[in-house]
Formats: C-alpha cells, sequence, structure tokens
C-alpha cells in the first residue's frame, strides 16, 4: 500500500525558483527604509515565513509601523517580476505524475492568498492541487495550523501525510502537525541545516524527489 494519502508541497523555493528573487526584493525593501540590508543568505533564510513575522526576524525590535511599511515595499518590487520567477524543471511532470484517485495534493505556503493565485496565473498549476493553504488564512508557518487544516478537509491522519519544503520552517511545520517532513536541497536554507531536523529524506533535485515520491506513492 502506498505510504502517504496526503502530499502536501511548499511553494518558493520548493517548487518555483523565486529564492533569489524574493531575497533581492528584500534586500531593496531594505534599503529603501535606510535599514542595514542583509546578505542574500540572510533575507533567503527567513523565506516561508508569514511576511510580517519574517520582517520582525529578519530585523529584530522593529516598530509595527516601519514593519508595514517594508513588508509594503517588498511588495511593491515583488508583484512587479513575480512572473519571471520559472519552474524549476521536472516539476510539471512530477505534479502530473501524482494525479491519482488514491492521492490528495494540496500547497502549505508562506504566499499570501493573492499571491499564490498570481503564481498559478503565471504557471497554470492550479488544476493540480486539491486543496491550497497561506500564511494570510491562520497561523503561519512553523505552527502547525496549515497542516491540520489541510488534514481536516482530507480526513487524513497524521501518519499519512508528508510535507515536502526546502526550509527549515517546513520541516518544523510538519514535526509540530505530527506528519512526515521531506526536505529538498535546492532552495533557500542549506542542506545541514535540513538534514540536522532528520527529515524522512533529503532530496537534492526535483529529478530525486520525483522518483522518491514515486516509490512511496507505488506508482
Amino acid at each position: 500500500m502506498a505510504s502517504y494519502d496526503l502530499v502536501v508541497f511548499d511553494w518558493d523555493g520548493t517548487l518555483m525558483d523565486s529564492t533569489g528573487l524574493i531575497a533581492h526584493c528584500i534586500r531593496l525593501a531594505a534599503a529603501d527604509l535606510k535599514l542595514p540590508v542583509p546578505t542574500e543568505q540572510e533575507a533567503k533564510h527567513i523565506i516561508g515565513l508569514g511576511i510580517y513575522d519574517s520582517m520582525r526576524k529578519l530585523f529584530p525590535g522593529i516598530s509595527d509601523a516601519d514593519g508595514k511599511q517594508l513588508a509594503m515595499r517588498y511588495r511593491y518590487y515583488y508583484v512587479a517580476r513575480d512572473h519571471e520567477a520559472p519552474l524549476y524543471d521536472g516539476v510539471r511532470e512530477m505534479l502530473a505524475d501524482l494525479q491519482r484517485d488514491e492521492t490528495f495534493v494540496a500547497v502549505a505556503t508562506g504566499k499570501p492568498r493573492a499571491g499564490l493565485e498570481r503564481a498559478f496565473g503565471h504557471t497554470g498549476l492550479k488544476p493540480y492541487f486539491h486543496f491550497t493553504r497561506c500564511a494570510d488564512e491562520g497561523f503561519p508557518k512553523p505552527h502547525p495550523d496549515m497542516l491540520l487544516r489541510l488534514m481536516d478537509f482530507t480526513g487524513t491522519e497524521p501518519g499519512r501525510v508528508v510535507m515536502i519544503g526546502d526550509t527549515t520552517h517546513d520541516l518544523e511545520l510538519a514535526r509540530n502537525a505530527g506528519v512526515h517532513g521531506v526536505a529538498v536541497e535546492y532552495g533557500a536554507h542549506p542542506a545541514h541545516e535540513l538534514r540536522a531536523l532528520e527529515p524522512r529524506a533529503s532530496c537534492s533535485s526535483v529529478m530525486e524527489l520525483h522518483q522518491w515520491l514515486r516509490k512511496e506513492l507505488e506508482i
């Protein structure tokens, strides 16, 4: 029998090659507000959290007003260019392979709903997913809310769920919800940080992830 009934993907850095663009827009926004400009790796490290949590983590002590202004400047830069971010090679083929009656496929993302809908519009991937959950619809990662809601929607038990993502926030989300976590090493966080959280698997490419899913789901 297949190992999972519900397969949940993060979006940025897992399905879409957008982490470099996100980090660049964060750095531009910080410069606009004359805040210390983070390094690219520092900016990448907060990807996946809700936008306000991201800004507070990157700039401890920032006021609510400045945090909102920073988020607005980030959105200004990112929304103008988010159509430029491509899917990773092999993503479309992998998702097509998962279209089976026995498996629910979902997204749990730090994007707001409007951002995910734009990404669906740019990529045409919306039909591949049964359910989606965004950071502005409840508690953001690593709070378990996203996965708890998805399990509720699908009637799936934790032991039959896998969360796939490129950040420690994704793996902590999985742990907090009591589900299996799988890391991908080509996104925002370095492989050694991901492996330290002892994911069920750690994949260096979409092709490797695809093969792992084929084996686990007995495709």
